[in-house]
Parts: C-alpha cells; structure tokens; sequence
C-alpha cells in the first residue's frame, strides 16, 4: 500500500472578513523533507499555533499575491522567529517586490526593532509561468485575475511526486486549466456563491467550468457569508480550518 508523502493542514480557510469565524489563508504543507507554508494571512500565527505546528520547523513560505490576508501574517512569524534561539534559513517566495513591503510593514508595526537584521531569509521572486525549485519542491506561479497592483498569480507546486495547483484570488481564467492540469489536488477560491464580483469565482460560475478541469481532486475555499450560507447545494467539498489532506 502506498503511504502518503505530502501533508496539508488547512490553517485557514476563510475570506478576508473571517466570514463564519474562519482564519485567513494558509496552508501548511509538510513532504518529509520540508515544510512551507502557502500564502501566510494576517491570522496565520495563531492558527498554527492552534494545530501544533512548530514554526521553527517552517523552511518556506509561498504566496500568492500582495493582500493582507494572504501576506499580513508574515510580520508576526518573523517577529517570533527573530526571539527564537533557532535562527533557520527561510525562503520567502513571492511575486516581486516582498522584501521591501515586509521591510514597510514591520516598521510600521514594530518600529526599531531589528526583526529581518536577526534573521537569515532568502527572498526569492517567481516570474510568471516560470518554474523554481527550492528544497526538494518546484514552484510554478500563472498569472491571474484580480486586482492587478497585488500581482496575483495561481500556483502549482511539485513535490515528491505530488502536484498541488491553487488558485490564488481570481475571477474565472482559462489560466486554471493548465495550472490545475492532472494536479492530486486543485485548491479553488470561491469567495461567493452565484453573485459576479471582479476578482473573485463563484460556485455557479466555477460549476459551468468543471468539465475543463483534470485535476483529480477539487476543493473550495476563501468562501464568504453568501458561499456559507447555500454549503448545503455545494455538490464541491470545501475546505475548513484544522482539515488535513494527505497525498
């Protein structure tokens, strides 16, 4: 029997209001070799505390695009990082530009405190479409839809013989086919039910595009109150806070 190499534990699952008492973004994934983290919302720090997650044990962290609830948490690991007797090599793996919007937002949020001067981290930037491998994982970012000064990207991350394709925050792109293309699993925002916002997917919309997705398995996310309310018509699982999903 095959045993399952690649762990995620779902730390957050929820859109940028906390909508049904949900965290922000953040998946942690564990392959054996490493750990990362993909996307990192401003709620990540308590959350992974809640689901025993060591972050000393943390080597990456991947994200998607520049939104507080996808990126705001990163501060808060680095200030703990920075009073931990274990001063590890991270990877920060981002479009281009997050050295600098961290260096902005620890100084405004903890002004004189030499947090990232502690630390040895790696910035890493992706172009789109363009593969880098770190740690024993590959990381591909897709160009998405939504607002454009965030430079929103899907990704598809490859590791031990295992593909996990997310979506970032996106209206409908035929960038999620080949993104999500034979992924193990396809990670899908869906922030709204049947209402069109720019930016973001509904379930009807999403609905009408399944027979264009190989992915073989499908799950929801970054569901807001309107996507809460209908859960009992979604024939699409979703994701929840502390789910673990084994590949």
């Amino acid at each position: 029997m095959e045993t399952s190499t690649v762990k995620i534990t779902v730390i957050g699952s929820g859109d940028a209001f906390g909508s049904g008492g949900r965290l922000n973004t953040c998946f942690h994934v564990n392959t054996g070799n490493a750990q990362f983290l993909i996307d990192c919302g401003a709620s990540t720090l308590p959350g992974l505390k809640k689901y025993g997650i060591n972050t000393d044990e943390i080597d990456a962290i991947i994200i998607s695009h520049f939104h507080g609830d996808h990126y705001g948490g990163i501060p808060f690991l680095l200030l703990e990082a920075s009073l931990s007797e274990t001063k590890k090599n991270i990877d920060i793996i981002s479009p281009p530009g997050a050295k600098q919007r961290l260096i902005s937002l620890l100084e405004l949020l903890y002004p004189g405190s030499p947090i990232l001067e502690k630390l040895n981290i790696s910035f890493i930037e992706y172009a789109p479409n363009e593969a880098i491998e770190r740690r024993g994982f590959t990381v591909t970012g897709f160009p998405v839809v939504h607002v454009e000064e965030t430079l929103p990207h899907g990704l598809r991350i490859e590791t031990s013989g295992k593909v996990i394709a997310y979506s970032g925050d996106t209206s409908w792109t035929d960038a999620l086919i080949p993104l999500s293309n034979m992924a193990d699993v396809f990670i899908c925002e869906c922030n709204f039910y049947s209402t069109q916002v720019d930016g973001h997917l509904s379930y009807l919309e999403l609905e009408s595009h399944l027979s264009e997705l190989s992915c073989k398995k499908l799950f929801l996310t970054h569901a807001g109150d309107e996507m809460l309310e209908k859960r009992h018509l979604l024939e699409i699982r979703s994701l929840y806070d502390g789910m673990k999903i084994c590949l």
